[in-house]
């Protein structure tokens, strides 16, 4: 039987899915992007039939010898990165994306490459890894949706000469670029390292123009980590965070809002707030809209330069100077000691030299040859979600998206602590740790007494104004669900980590739909949506997966079984969500809510992909906000020229308790 929302969730799917344009290399940005793109026609250098045809015989020739390799079992990650270049080929050609007019050298070129590295891997290892003095196509399978993603690494020429060094890692993000695929990516990240090079250096692909938000951040943590485990040579305390433009943009929010990661941090350009680069943007958004804006808008987090010291770059003429600009003069008000350096390059616009980053390198050193402190005895974090900075975690607050502060400092024998917006803290003791005094806002808190036994750390809440030790928090989050650690929403944040969509069992335009989301996140996202059938999705084996469902509670028995647990009422003869009454004929729910299903934290998301549109990354990556907070009841309005279009009826974003916030 036909869905009774269909026509509501064709709309949906196509409207909300996220899409993202590819992106630039630092060395190739020349463009502001914060200026209009210009329009780049796939098709403008297609190859004619017989250079296609070519590419096309070398493409299968590279297949079958990955699939000899997969017949030997090698190990994945070995096998990974002879495939990545099997995927850049094919993917060049079935999207058309000769986007540039190097673009079937581009092609070429990775094939020829993929094949030679295919006979390397005959043997079982991945004997180009070792490589000094060279860059390196490396890959790693991302735990988002199981894809191949690359990632490029720079060796110095001494790498390895003494074993028991320890080396610097430069994390770079590139800027963006319109005409960039795995292949561009590929052939961009060839030839030898400069003889004086002292650092190694790695550049995630980052899936595109997102900024390196969502997906796109976790991303860069998952190649830095594969790395790493790889490598064994990496020195944990001298990482290095980097990039210009875009990825400028992407330095500051990702360090400031994860100043425990890097010794020092090197935004170039970028830029730092929504309000303000966005020209067009309305004075003032929907509420829910305004408080999502503060997951990514860096200026909030400029005071976590006290965990972390910046090193900004900015050309004088540039407009993404305001960047740099902003955080600077928050930080002026800013009376805790903190390292800010804003290098400014006099006559210049959107670039950075070598000259200019010769300079930003002499900076970056004085505070690599220190090195990170994992263990400092003051701590102050700034968050408007949730955080961990070294032995400091604010697991809650006390209203979500407002600014939150933990002050604290450490000894072998206590926390003096003060916080501002801060429901649930965890510490964790020094290398002696046993026993403990917890003050907390002038308050002493007692805890459970352990004797014999060394506690590691304490996880305290704050209860009718008080601060307790938190007992038996897991359990009631089993029975009552908080917005708690990084598990606070809003829909967006779903696509961040591993999720599993499943759409209804019957055929239908839920097939459909189900086959145009798996298109635009094959085509955007780089990768095969992952898919389950409402009959092979098992919780228990899922049990840290997002559940993404498409249907209704006819079409799909899932959402039929999670829905007596959401905080909405939906049948053939009525919606209700909010306390609001809504035709389901003509009205579709969307929303983000913990999954009844699963034993540990993870989401149930129904109806929605990402909740910006492909208008948005057309525009300005900046635009990658949500739209929809943690909820929304939409009404589509479908035309024969936009047949995605809807109206946005409510939307909003649940309490700390995942619920409706009460009425006022």
């Amino acid at each position: 039987m036909r869905s009774f929302v269909t026509v509501a969730l064709f709309a949906l799917v196509a409207g909300l899915v996220a899409v993202a344009e590819p992106a630039a290399l630092v060395a190739q940005d020349k463009k502001d992007d914060k200026k209009k793109q210009p329009k780049v026609d796939p098709k403008t250098f297609i190859p004619d039939a017989e250079t296609l045809k070519a590419i096309k015989d070398k493409t299968e020739e590279l297949r079958k010898a990955v699939a000899a390799l997969k017949a030997k079992k090698l190990p994945d990650d070995v096998l990974i990165e002879v495939e990545i270049y099997l995927k850049a080929a094919e993917n060049i050609v079935r999207f058309e994306e000769w986007l540039a007019a190097a673009s079937v050298k581009w092609a070429q070129q990775t094939l020829d490459l993929g094949l030679a590295r295919a006979k390397q891997a005959e043997g079982g290892k991945a004997v180009w890894r070792d490589a000094p003095g060279k860059w390196v196509l490396r890959a790693y399978r991302s735990t988002i949706d199981g894809s191949i993603q690359p990632y490029a690494v720079l060796l110095p020429p001494d790498y390895g000469k003494d074993p028991k060094k320890k080396w610097r890692l430069d994390i770079v993000l590139h800027g963006r670029d319109g005409a960039l695929t795995e292949s561009k990516f590929i052939a961009t990240h060839q030839g030898n390292a400069p003889k004086d090079l002292g650092y190694v250096q790695l550049e995630p692909y980052g899936r595109g123009n997102n900024a390196y938000r969502w997906a796109g951040e976790t991303d860069v943590f998952e190649a830095a980590s594969t790395f790493r485990e790889s490598s064994k040579r990496i020195d944990r305390d001298r990482h290095v965070l980097r990039g210009f433009s875009m990825g400028g943009a992407g330095t500051w929010h990702i360090g400031l809002r994860h100043p425990d990661r890097f010794c020092v941090i090197g935004p170039g350009a970028g830029f730092t707030t929504t309000h303000g680069y966005i020209g067009n943007l309305p004075k003032e958004l929907p509420d829910y809209q305004e408080k999502c804006l503060r997951i990514y808008d860096a200026l909030g987090y400029a005071e976590n330069a006290f965990n972390v010291p910046i090193v900004a770059y900015s050309g004088e003429k540039d407009a993404q100077k305001l960047a740099a600009d902003n955080i600077e003069n928050a930080l002026k008000r800013f009376k805790e000691p903190h390292k800010f350096t804003h290098l400014i390059a006099p006559g210049l616009a959107h670039a950075m030299p070598k000259e200019w980053q010769d300079k930003a390198e002499i900076e970056y050193r004085k505070y690599v040859e220190k090195g990170r402190d994992r263990s400092p005895e003051r701590v102050r974090l700034v968050t408007y979600t949730g955080g961990d900075c070294e032995w400091v975690k604010i697991r809650a607050l006390d209203a979500m998206y407002e600014k939150a502060i933990v002050d604290a400092r450490r000894d072998d024998r206590s926390f003096t602590v003060k916080t501002t917006n801060v429901r649930v803290l965890a510490l964790f003791a020094s290398s002696s740790p046993s026993p403990f005094t917890v003050t907390i806002d002038g308050q002493q808190v007692k805890l459970t007494d352990r004797a014999g036994e060394n506690r590691l750390g304490a996880v305290i809440e704050k209860a009718d104004g008080k601060w307790i030790e938190a007992k038996d928090l897991t359990d009631r989050q089993k029975k009552r669900p908080q917005k708690i650690g990084w598990f606070t929403g809003p829909i967006d944040d779903a696509f961040k980590d591993e999720f599993v969509v499943v759409g209804s069992d019957g055929a239908g335009w839920h097939a459909a739909a189900h086959k145009q989301f798996a298109s635009v996140w094959d085509r955007y996202f780089r990768a095969a949506l992952p898919t389950a059938s409402p009959s092979t999705y098992d919780p228990k084996k899922r049990d840290e997966t997002h559940l993404i469902l498409f249907g209704d509670p006819q079409s799909n028995p899932l959402i039929a079984k999670v829905l007596p647990k959401l905080p909405i009422k939906w049948t053939t003869d009525e919606l209700v969500v909010n306390g609001v009454k809504y035709d389901p004929k003509t009205h579709v729910p969307v929303l983000i809510y913990p999954n009844p299903l699963t034993e540990n934290q993870s989401y149930v998301v129904i109806n929605s992909g990402h909740t910006f549109k492909e208008a948005d990354l057309k525009g300005t990556n900046a635009l990658l906000y949500p739209r929809l907070g943690d909820w929304a009841v939409i009404k589509p309005t479908p035309t024969d020229k936009d047949p995605a279009a809807y109206e946005v009826v409510a939307a909003g974003l649940f309490d700390e308790n995942w619920q409706f916030p009460k009425k006022k």
